[in-house]
């Protein structure tokens, strides 16, 4: 397993449900990119255990993070600590590729 990865080179795309990919899996966290297509959506849901970060690499998501909903472009930063229900949306016309973090790793 490679130390250094480029986004770009997981991109994918996948019908009806969000792509989902992972970049690097440790004993304490997980990296991956999730890639979300006009109108799909990862639904709002919660993680009793674990921390979540997203880093929007391109497009533009619709966030929900506890009661707050809020739009983030790139460079953008979005957290939801453990057991806070999250989700995001891509309401614009072109992909919403993000870079995500949990620890610790799920499963």
């Amino acid at each position: 397993m490679s130390n250094v990865k480029d986004y770009r080179d997981h991109v994918g795309r996948r019908e009806g449900k969000h792509y989902k990919a992972d970049l690097f899996r440790g004993e304490q966290v997980m990296i991956g990119i999730n890639c979300l297509e006009p109108g799909q959506t990862q639904p709002v849901h919660d993680h009793a255990d674990q921390d979540k970060f997203y880093i929007v690499m391109e497009g533009r998501g619709w966030f929900t993070v506890g009661d707050e909903q809020f739009e983030a472009g790139p460079g953008m930063v979005v957290w939801a600590a453990m057991g806070v229900p999250h989700g995001v949306e891509n309401r614009g016309d072109r992909r919403l590729t993000i870079v995500m973090g949990i620890a610790p790793p799920p499963g």
